[in-house]
């Protein structure tokens, strides 16, 4: 159970105050959007959230939704459209993978987002996560929803430390035990949540003094004491292999075919062996095809 006496009806009032005062607008919360877009709104959105400031999703998601309204018209898309319209946004194998689903819903579902976690769960690229961001926000259901966020807030306010410990089931029971009853509420809940470890329970900054549930912290209670950080650190970028990928797929995303010959990708890299690694990586990813002397964006 939680380390606090705090009954949970008592938090989730305080913090879906705070949240409808406090939280930023941003496209995926307006009523509108998902008027128009619906549950493929949030499904697109949490493909692109995942590993990327909102301030670099917003205006890619707004493009890709004008581009494929609907996961039918993206499936008829081409692989190299996809990489092609991801853009900038990293990590683009979640280009690839959002395609798959978009195809998936297609032929399994009629066109329809499902809403039952385990369908969304069968679908490319989705796991515990984001299956229950699209059957909570999307649908309304009641859900436990832990993203690195949520866990900062669950670590420092119920178990006193200073950062959370790696992913693990024992977050999404301690949420579920946390929710309100009502669905509305509990999708309040988990936004708040949410919203709360984005803003103001930050990583290296935390806002104390600006925190809803201030008196409830146990981290604060203790007296902020560090009890270090067991997550795996994310390697540098510069320099990586992750940003020569990137600086190959800049490369055929800014030809005019969508591909170049292979000698000429990047071909003043400082690090040739790495240029060939990436290139190597990127085509048994899927993300890019060798024919004959030429590289180019998955056909």
């Amino acid at each position: 159970m939680p380390a606090t006496s705090t009954p949970s009806s008592q938090l989730s009032s305080v913090l879906a105050d705070w949240y409808r005062s406090r939280a930023r607008d941003l496209p995926w919360r307006r009523p509108e959007f998902h008027a128009q877009f619906g549950a493929w709104g949030t499904l697109v959105s949490e493909f692109m959230l995942q590993q990327t400031p909102v301030s670099r999703v917003i205006p890619h998601l707004e493009a890709w939704l004008e581009r494929w309204p609907t996961p039918t018209a993206m499936s008829v898309a081409s692989p190299a459209d996809v990489v092609q319209q991801w853009a900038n946004l990293g990590y683009p194998r979640r280009a690839l993978w959002l395609h798959r689903a978009a195809i998936e819903i297609t032929d399994r579902h009629g066109g329809e987002v499902p809403r039952d976690v385990d369908a969304l769960l069968e679908l490319s690229g989705i796991g515990d996560y984001t299956a229950r961001a699209v059957a909570t926000f999307a649908f309304g259901d009641r859900h436990p929803v832990v993203d690195t966020n949520t866990r900062r807030v669950l670590a420092r306010a119920f178990d006193g430390r200073s950062q959370p410990r790696p992913a693990a089931r024992r977050d999404l029971v301690m949420m579920q035990e946390l929710l309100p009853d009502a669905d509305d509420d509990s999708a309040v809940f988990n936004a708040a949540m949410m919203e709360l470890g984005a803003t103001v329970c930050t990583s290296r900054s935390p806002k104390c003094g600006n925190c809803p549930i201030a008196t409830r912290c146990a981290w604060l209670s203790s007296g902020f004491p560090d009890t270090g950080d067991e997550r795996r650190r994310q390697a540098r970028y510069e320099g990586s292999d992750r940003q020569a990928r990137g600086a190959v797929l800049k490369a055929l995303r800014d030809s005019d075919a969508g591909e170049l010959p292979i000698d000429s990708v990047i071909h003043d890299w400082v690090d040739s062996v790495q240029r060939d690694r990436a290139i190597d990586s990127l085509i048994a990813d899927g993300l890019a095809e060798a024919s004959e002397h030429l590289l180019r964006l998955p056909r």
